[in-house]
């Protein structure tokens, strides 16, 4: 079973697809892969070769911008593909910042100084 992505697309209230989503290589999130058969292990292999290895302490996690999710059921033995759209965003931070973070510009007619807005 598969949709097209052009139907998931419509049925999005708003749907965020851009050019720099496909810039980098997806993080790979292998699950149910635990079990020591062969063709299991053959197929996680197959999945992890498919992407370069993202290196944890050196990755910068605002190019990280999709993960893809391979589930494993063993009572089906099917595989569960999902592609995920991420985006990082600020927390903790006051809600001017954040636009200021994510570059939107805010409304600053009403203030008379920056220090209003942060």
């Amino acid at each position: 079973q598969y949709a097209l992505i052009k139907d998931v697309v419509s049925s999005l209230k708003r749907h965020r697809m851009h050019e720099q989503q496909f810039g980098h290589h997806p993080l790979l999130v292998l699950s149910n892969f635990g079990v020591q058969q062969i063709q299991l292990k053959l197929m996680a292999s197959m999945f992890q070769n498919m992407f370069p290895s993202i290196k944890v302490h050196r990755v910068n996690l605002n190019s990280i911008k999709r993960c893809l999710l391979v589930s494993y059921n063993a009572e089906t033995q099917l595989l569960d593909f999902r592609h995920y759209s991420v985006k990082v965003v600020p927390v903790g931070v006051s809600k001017g910042l954040k636009k200021l973070l994510q570059e939107k510009f805010p409304n600053m007619s009403r203030l008379e100084d920056i220090s209003e807005l942060l």
